[in-house]
C-alpha cells in the first residue's frame, strides 16, 4: 500500500461560509460570503501550493537538482512554504527578508531548515529582491523568483482556482484575494473567468499609508512580472487598521484564526456583499493567525 506523502496534502483545502460577520445583511439580499481556509495546508498557507510547484517543475525541467542552493525574497509566507518544500525535496533554502517582520515567521523558517538573511527596513521588499539578484549574480545560487516564476500562478489555475469552481457548483460570482505576489488572483482568475467570464474578480490592496503584512502596492518598477491586470476587474483599498479589527473579529466571531492579509480579504469581501445581491463571494484565507501574535494584533 501506498502512503501519502507530505506533498500529497496540499490544497484540496476546506471552504466555510461565515455564520456572523455580516450576517442580517447577508441574509436580506441573498448573499453567501465562503472562505477558503488555505491555513490548512501543511506548512500553514497559500503559498504551500506555489512553493512546491516551483521547485518540482524547474526539478523536472533539469534547472535544479537536489543539493542545489536556491534563494527567495521572502516576506513571510513563501518563504515558510518554500523552506519546507525545499526540506522535502532535498535542497539548501538562503531566505531574504526585511527585518521588521514577525518573529514567528522567522522561528518557523529556521525550524524548516532555511538560512535567513535579514535586510534594512527601511530597504523594504524591493531591498531584499534586489539583494537575492545580486547573490544569484554572484553564483551563491539559484532564485526562484515568485514574482516572475510562471509555475506561481500556474498552480492556482491548476488546483485553487478547480477547486472553488467545484465547491461551489459553479455559483461563485465574485473571488476576492488579498495581493502581495498576486500569483494567486492571477491563476484562480484565469480559471474561474474561462469558466464564466461574468465572474468578478476583486484584488485588496492597502490603502495609503498602511503596512498589512502580504497585501502589498508595488512601485511600477517592482510589479510582479506574472501580474495581468486585465485579469481583476476591481481593487478596493483597505486600511490597516479596518484589517487588524477583522482580524479580531474573525476569531471572536467565526471561530477562525487568521492572518491580517486574510482579514483584508475577508472585509474586501464585506464590502462587496453589502452592494450585491443573490451573490457567491469568494475569500482565500492565506494563512493562520498564529504567525502574527507577536505583532500585537491580537489581545495578550
Amino acid at each position: 500500500m501506498k502512503y501519502p506523502t507530505i506533498e500529497d496534502v496540499i490544497g484540496k483545502t476546506p471552504m466555510v461560509a461565515l455564520q456572523r460577520i455580516g450576517a442580517a445583511d447577508n441574509a436580506q439580499r441573498s448573499n453567501v460570503v465562503l472562505a477558503k481556509l488555505e491555513g490548512n495546508n501543511p506548512a500553514g498557507s497559500v503559498k504551500d501550493r506555489p512553493a512546491l510547484s516551483m521547485i518540482q517543475r524547474a526539478q523536472e525541467r533539469g534547472d535544479i537538482r537536489p543539493g542545489d542552493t536556491l534563494i527567495e525574497a521572502t516576506s513571510g509566507n513563501t518563504g515558510i512554504a518554500l523552506a519546507m518544500a525545499a526540506a522535502v525535496k532535498g535542497y539548501r533554502m538562503v531566505l531574504i527578508m526585511p527585518e521588521d517582520l514577525s518573529i514567528e515567521r522567522a522561528q518557523t523558517m529556521k525550524a524548516f531548515g532555511a538560512e535567513l538573511i535579514l535586510t534594512p527596513k527601511s530597504g523594504g521588499m524591493e531591498y531584499a529582491r534586489d539583494l537575492a539578484e545580486q547573490m544569484q549574480r554572484e553564483g551563491k545560487g539559484r532564485v526562484l523568483d515568485q514574482f516572475a516564476n510562471p509555475d506561481n500562478p500556474r498552480i492556482h489555475y491548476e488546483t485553487t482556482g478547480p477547486e472553488i469552481w467545484a465547491d461551489t457548483k459553479g455559483r461563485v460570482t465574485h473571488f476576492v484575494s488579498a495581493m502581495g505576489t498576486t500569483g494567486t488572483i492571477t491563476g484562480v482568475s484565469r480559471f474561474l473567468k474561462e469558466k464564466n467570464p461574468a465572474i468578478r474578480i476583486i484584488g485588496a490592496q492597502p490603502s495609503e499609508g498602511s503596512r498589512i503584512p502580504g497585501i502589498r502596492k508595488w512601485p511600477e518598477a517592482y510589479l510582479p512580472k506574472i501580474y495581468d491586470p486585465t485579469n481583476v476587474d476591481e481593487l478596493v483599498y483597505v486600511s490597516q487598521d479596518d484589517a487588524e479589527e477583522m482580524c479580531r473579529r474573525m476569531a471572536r466571531e467565526e471561530g477562525i484564526f487568521a492572518g491580517i492579509s486574510a482579514a483584508g480579504a475577508c472585509w474586501v469581501a464585506q464590502q462587496i456583499a453589502q452592494r450585491e445581491s443573490n451573490a457567491t463571494v469568494v475569500f482565500v484565507v492565506c494563512d493562520r493567525g498564529d504567525r502574527y501574535l507577536s505583532t500585537g494584533v491580537f489581545p495578550a
